[in-house]
């Protein structure tokens, strides 16, 4: 057969009396998501003092978290208590298609900002020039419409792709490895294409993201003399880098380990990393170690109590 009518997903876990404590947990996380993120979202765009490419961008990322999660989640809430767990075989494509677009330019979105905070830091009189609006809105749609693409790749060939046998895959959502999983033929040319795409990218960008930080430490400790000025400008970085360091732990240790029958497993615990608990974590970071973003929270809710 060339496709199943529908995909039946894996849950996160086989032990059924864990599923109700697993489903709170997880959709509790999905709140904080949503909620901590739209206020991040409403601050920025209501609050004329972060009218800056830094918040410009942190508002994208924190729109982005809640599209990315809202991909997978709800869909693997509802398979907490259901017994079929199935998804149409449209559906799940199209769940793949817009995991690896939003998964991407989430990566892409990351590399921007820091390149963001090395301008600001090392070349503070051509920021104004450098990131002005028009640039960030040419730089944001780009990082929008370049993933797009790159997840249309992986979409049309998967789909492309003979099925027989079960179908079911051992994950909570559609992705690309699973799916070869249950593939009839000659898969060589998908995983080539995920492996060299994803791990080209998710290095690259990686990489580019450490090259801006790098330049802004060596830059700080050679041009500053003063502690005081040194930790403010840290500081400035500070709540970036974990979210970089946050997001790119586990997307690394899955895209870059070698395939093996074993590493789904490990593929599905370390998923639930990015898919849940990061997006979920970003807002609190930037509420908690951001004093701008506290104090812009601050006045809104005086406004609005």
């Amino acid at each position: 057969m060339s496709a199943p009518t529908s995909v039946s997903q894996g849950g996160y876990s086989d032990i059924q009396e864990l599923n109700p404590i697993l489903f709170v947990m997880v959709l509790a996380m999905y709140f904080i998501n949503v909620f901590g993120n739209g206020a991040i979202m409403m601050i920025v765009i209501l609050d004329s003092r972060l009218y800056s490419p830094m918040y410009f961008f942190l508002g994208n990322l924190a729109c982005l978290d809640i599209c990315f999660s809202t991909v997978t989640v709800p869909k693997m809430l509802e398979n907490f208590f259901s017994t079929s767990k199935a998804i149409s075989f449209l559906g799940c494509i199209t769940q793949l298609h817009f995991f690896h677009f939003l998964g991407c330019t989430d990566a892409l979105l990351l590399t921007v900002m820091a390149f963001d905070r090395f301008v600001a830091i090392c070349r503070p009189l051509h920021y104004p020039s450098i990131m002005n609006r028009q640039v960030c809105i040419q730089v944001a749609a780009t990082i929008w419409a370049i993933p797009f693409l790159h997840a249309l790749v992986h979409s049309i060939m998967t789909s492309q792709l003979n099925f027989c046998g079960s179908n079911r895959i051992h994950h909570f959502f559609c992705d690309v490895k699973p799916l070869l999983e249950l593939a009839c033929g000659n898969t060589e040319l998908n995983r080539w294409l995920l492996n060299t795409l994803a791990g080209t990218i998710g290095i690259g960008l990686f990489f580019l993201t450490f090259l801006s930080y790098f330049y802004i430490v060596t830059y700080l400790f050679l041009k500053t003399h003063s502690c005081s000025m040194l930790h403010k400008a840290l500081s400035t970085c500070a709540s970036h880098f974990m979210v970089v360091m946050i997001f790119y732990a586990p997307v690394l240790f899955i895209y870059i380990n070698p395939d093996s029958g074993s590493s789904l497993e490990k593929d599905r615990i370390i998923a639930v990393m990015y898919t849940v608990v990061t997006p979920a974590l970003n807002p609190l970071i930037y509420a908690l170690r951001n004093k701008e973003v506290r104090c812009a929270l601050n006045r809104k809710l005086r406004i609005l109590i």
